[in-house]
């Protein structure tokens, strides 16, 4: 490929690629297999970002660790990144990573939206601390957030989000959201759904946006969403609208900081 060296190229491993045993999961069998296999399929001796698609309990996090160090000092992969992990277990493999001098995943690809914020509780305070990037997917909640849905109304008639309800939101914080969102929306002569994006763009936190456009007027509008600047006024009544609830231990770590002595601040 002639413009290879100016495309970032990212798959993943871990689903089923066929039905033997072997064939599924991140050991170092399957890993193998799949590498190979993706990279004959995509031309190229190289992937730029390859990527765990979960978690497996059956095989030695350790093990998977080992295999992917060993593609990226045999060049075939150049970094690494996990999908879809818990905090405990992404900082499990980042410490494993640190002490045996293995190459450690720079970025997680997660579920992460204005009407799903849940990664704000545990994963993002892991990522700031640990400097892992954040690629998001489905910013637009599987079409929630596409400026569609309203409270009081069905869904546009065969929508994949009225047949398939994922990711799932509150929907009732959600409409409260989408509220606000079109009133900026019309302030700035945009879309429900490039405020969503634009509000995924002011957060210092995420690295890059997986968009998913079915048509291409849907691609041109996400695509201008990073020329949308939204106010600080429009972004504390966003905040304030898709807050998520208090939570333990969040509330006491907050608690707490509001309530140290002077000598202490």
């Amino acid at each position: 490929m002639a413009r290879r060296k100016d495309v970032v190229l990212a798959t993943k491993v871990r689903g089923r690629m066929g039905p033997g045993v072997n064939e599924v999961g991140l050991s170092r069998g399957h890993i193998m297999d799949s590498v190979h296999a993706s990279l004959k399929r995509l031309g190229t001796d190289y992937i730029d970002l390859y990527q765990i698609h979960g978690f497996d309990a059956v095989t030695p996090i350790d093990e998977t660790l080992r295999a992917l160090d060993d593609l990226v000092r045999q060049g075939k992969v150049r970094y690494l990144g996990a999908s879809n992990l818990a905090a405990w277990q992404l900082m499990k493999a980042l410490g494993i990573s640190e002490h045996r001098g293995l190459s450690r995943f720079e970025s997680l690809q997660a579920y992460y939206s204005i009407a799903g914020r849940d990664l704000e509780r545990e994963l993002v305070p892991l990522m700031k601390d640990q400097q892992v990037g954040l690629m998001v997917w489905s910013p637009l909640a599987g079409g929630f957030l596409s400026g569609k849905y309203r409270r009081g109304a069905q869904g546009p008639e065969g929508a994949r989000r009225t047949q398939f309800d994922f990711p799932p939101v509150n929907q009732e914080r959600a409409y409260s959201v989408i509220d606000v969102m079109d009133g900026i929306a019309k302030v700035h002569s945009s879309s429900v759904a490039r405020v969503a994006l634009a509000w995924l763009l002011h957060q210092p936190h995420v690295t890059t946006i997986i968009i998913g456009a079915r048509t291409a007027e849907q691609l041109e509008d996400n695509l201008a969403a990073p020329g949308l600047k939204l106010s600080a006024e429009e972004l504390a009544a966003l905040e304030t609208a898709s807050a998520l609830p208090p939570e333990y231990p969040g509330w006491m770590l907050a608690f707490q900081g509001q309530n140290r002595s002077p000598e202490q601040k």
